[in-house]
């Protein structure tokens, strides 16, 4: 399929203006000062303008070097050499309580050099948040561990994240060609569940579309991750970061994602994003605070949007 010169309107990002300028640069200066790396500058995500602009941010730990090398992933790969910050917990948390936000998504790079995969320094920055933001939900965007169910279930029990995500990214016959050769549909599938069994609240997922899938396929895949017990899932369009990754076979339209949308809400899960640009954490703060899908998660707790109020950030970190 030819694609058109020019990416069609609804895939097209305004620029920073005013205000959503102003708190672009103010936490790209704190992000700095503390050393911490984002997923929105390292994947350059298209999004980075809008939710930067609002206060909302991805923040990416275990360093920026991923032992993978994904075909639709620009973030740097190579050798970590099992380096690790141990410093990076605690500034991390110290540098959201300092923002004020209300829900934070903590991804990482995999980090296939770690004998756990870097499965205990997760949990220990998810208890490092809870200590200094006790009222901050946490997601925690994770890899696949290669499968080991032991460092599952560290994160899922000892760092006790309000979500635990990890995404499958493309349908079940394009993983061989589009994600890494340690990568699996089986062994991300077997993760979630096995998350959701080990007492994780609520689990979620992420697709691509644009790069060469079927609607059936689509479908197909929506509903093994159902059968998974997955809740939450989110589809978007995939843009190749450089020429050295993947091409963009089609760009899907606004149609088809609404599509995705209501088959994915019939089908049980209990929310979806779907749209041209959404992410895995694309405004994922706004989603689940408005949503009860979180908010009645905790025990004898308010909902999340009266005790915040209005003043309260609705931000996403990742």
């Amino acid at each position: 399929m030819n694609l058109p010169a020019r990416k069609p309107d609804w895939l097209r990002v305004r620029l920073p203006v005013g205000p959503e300028h102003e708190e672009f640069q103010s936490l790209k200066a704190k992000f700095r000062a503390r050393g911490l790396h984002t997923v929105c500058e390292e994947a350059r995500c298209p999004n980075i303008f809008e939710c930067w602009g609002k206060g909302t941010a991805t923040l990416m730990i275990l360093g920026e070097t991923c032992t993978r090398g994904c075909r639709f992933c620009s973030v740097k790969t190579g050798k970590p050499g099992g380096v690790v910050d141990p410093h990076e917990p605690e500034n991390t948390a110290l540098s959201l309580a300092e923002m004020g936000l209300a829900y934070v998504v903590l991804t990482m790079v995999d980090r296939d050099d770690l004998p756990d995969g870097g499965a205990a320094h997760v949990a220990q920055t998810v208890r490092r948040i809870q200590h200094h933001s006790p009222d901050l939900r946490v997601e925690t965007l994770l890899g696949d561990f290669l499968g080991r169910h032991d460092d599952v279930r560290t994160v899922v029990q000892e760092g006790q994240p309000d979500v635990f995500a990890h995404n499958v990214e493309v349908v079940p016959r394009l993983q061989r060609t589009i994600r890494d050769a340690r990568c699996s549909w089986d062994c991300s599938v077997d993760v979630l569940r096995a998350a959701k069994e080990m007492g994780s609240a609520i689990t979620k997922s992420s697709l691509m579309v644009g790069l060469g899938e079927t609607q059936d396929e689509m479908l197909e895949a929506m509903q093994l991750l159902r059968d998974a017990k997955v809740d939450v899932l989110t589809v978007g369009q995939y843009l190749r970061p450089t020429k050295k990754h993947a091409n963009v076979e089609r760009y899907v339209e606004p149609e088809e994602f609404a599509e995705y949308e209501a088959a994915g809400l019939q089908m049980g899960f209990r929310f979806v994003a779907s749209g041209p640009l959404v992410r895995s954490s694309y405004r994922a703060a706004e989603a689940f605070l408005r949503d009860a899908l979180v908010r009645g998660e905790r025990s004898n707790e308010p909902p999340v949007m009266d005790r915040y109020g209005k003043k309260r950030k609705l931000s996403v970190v990742t």
